[in-house]
């Protein structure tokens, strides 16, 4: 194993998500991870399991200015998108050493644990999970969509970036 991890480090890791859009909860692992690694790639994925809400541009943006806007964040944060190949190919890419998933409940759980083992096998790159804080716990990008959609405030749920731009999009966008 160590072998096939020359060149890469584990200072750096990458945080995957859909971030359709990005919550609060997803803020919290970023900025705790942020304290834990080097540098941390923010990586919005396609996930072939959902219909993404908002273009991969659009979160990224997203991320990006709730990143800056976030006063505990550090300065070593990097998002980009990710869309084509296998995750593992962007860490190896990157130098990443570390997939690190925010984890809300045993249904996160058994979602992640078997991408975790083939990711490991595949590549000898560990998985970290996070868990957010408990007020986040129970909120999730879909959720989120929903109230949106139905016009409800999101506000207390996603970082004021998001809040503005769902705001201006209006609930018939969704």
């Amino acid at each position: 194993m160590t072998d096939r991890l020359i060149g890469m480090s584990s200072r750096i890791a990458v945080v995957p998500g859909s971030f359709d859009p990005p919550t609060l909860g997803h803020l919290d692992v970023i900025r705790r991870a942020a304290r834990l690694y080097d540098e941390l790639h923010v990586v919005v994925v396609h996930n072939p399991d959902k219909a993404g809400m908002l273009p991969a541009a659009q979160r990224v943006s997203l991320l990006e200015q709730s990143i800056a806007e976030d006063e505990a964040m550090s300065g070593n944060v990097i998002v980009g998108a990710w869309s084509v190949g296998l995750l593992v190919d962007y860490a190896q890419e990157v130098g990443a050493g570390v997939l690190v998933k925010g984890i809300r409940s045993q249904v996160d759980v058994a979602y992640e644990t078997p991408m975790a083992v083939v990711n490991r096998h595949l590549a000898d790159i560990e998985t970290v999970f996070l868990l957010p804080e408990p007020s986040h716990a129970l909120v999730s990008s879909s959720l989120v969509r929903q109230v949106a959609g139905l016009g409800g405030d999101v506000s207390p749920y996603v970082p004021p970036a998001v809040s503005r731009f769902l705001a201006r999009a209006g609930a018939n966008d969704f």
